[in-house]
């Protein structure tokens, strides 16, 4: 991963999708699920129904990461239906607009939209669920904010995984963690001003700065190797001294999005079977 990234510093997003969307997606937990294209509001979409639990009414909306710059829910179909058996739960791949040629607020425009396309279906909010990792996160933390502004029903619970809560943060651990993980300062900011031009600082793409009050209960994931650490925890501590309900959960000297590798690393499939769990405790169905 660390080697394809830094490449395409100099080859280029286009070059950096094409090789992500090459890589085979294990087809284990694909056999156990039924998949759906849908438009969902406007926003293309994918469903992952479990075919043990086909009506379960747990439903899970999922954002993938990527920087908002690369992933799709072909890219993440293996996190997803690993998360449909685990919880047994429907889930929601959202397949956001992506910068550098949708910028802001593209990607947080679509993540609403959609969740309010799933609520819009009948989906009772005591039976939703929002999760995603990395810019995911980051989506999934807005959306609750956005929800919770507009007065509109506020899901369950959430489940952020190693959330980018703050794509300008400088310093601590996006230095000292640099040689562990598969990125760096240069090349995660250099994906922000794509998709938010001069960098400005919003409370909209950067939770780290929004007002967390009356969040539904978060799971937080973060591995203790790697970049986002110190502003993963930051967030963690802001929505906890606001009141919400927050496990938060640092794995050793995990990298990033170490939950993406869960079809070869026992660490992988441990945290998703946390977050499967979570789910599984708190959204009704």
């Amino acid at each position: 991963m660390r080697a394809i990234l830094m490449q395409s510093k100099t080859r280029g997003i286009p070059w950096l999708r094409s090789a992500l969307e090459a890589m085979p997606v294990a087809p284990q937990f694909l056999r156990q699920v039924r998949t759906e294209d849908v438009d969902a509001g406007g926003v293309r979409a994918r469903w992952f129904a479990p075919l043990a639990n086909a009506d379960t009414r747990r439903t899970i909306v999922y954002f993938h990461g990527g920087g908002f710059v690369i992933g799709s829910v072909d890219t993440y179909a293996d996190t997803m239906a690993r998360l449909a058996v685990g919880a047994g739960a429907r889930v929601l791949g959202v397949d956001y607009r992506l910068a550098p040629e949708h910028r802001f607020p593209a990607a947080h425009d679509d993540a609403l939209a959609a969740v309010r396309w799933v609520l819009a279906q009948g989906v009772s909010p005591a039976s939703l669920g929002l999760a995603g990792d990395s810019a995911g996160g980051n989506l999934t933390a807005a959306t609750l904010c956005s929800l919770r502004d507009a007065g509109d029903p506020l899901p369950a619970a959430a489940a952020m995984l190693c959330p980018w809560t703050d794509p300008a943060w400088e310093g601590g651990t996006m230095e000292s963690n640099a040689d562990a993980d598969f990125g760096d300062r240069a090349l995660l900011y250099g994906w922000f001003l794509d998709y938010v031009p001069g960098g400005a600082r919003n409370p909209r793409v950067c939770p780290n700065d929004a007002k967390l009050d009356g969040l539904p209960p978060l799971l937080v994931q973060v591995g203790g190797a790697e970049l986002l650490l110190d502003q993963v925890k930051r967030f963690a501590e802001r929505a906890t001294q606001a009141g919400v309900d927050v496990t938060l959960t640092v794995e050793g000297e995990l990298f990033h999005d170490w939950q993406l590798q869960a079809g070869f690393l026992p660490e992988g499939a441990r945290s998703l079977a946390e977050i499967a769990r979570f789910f599984a405790d708190r959204l009704a169905g």
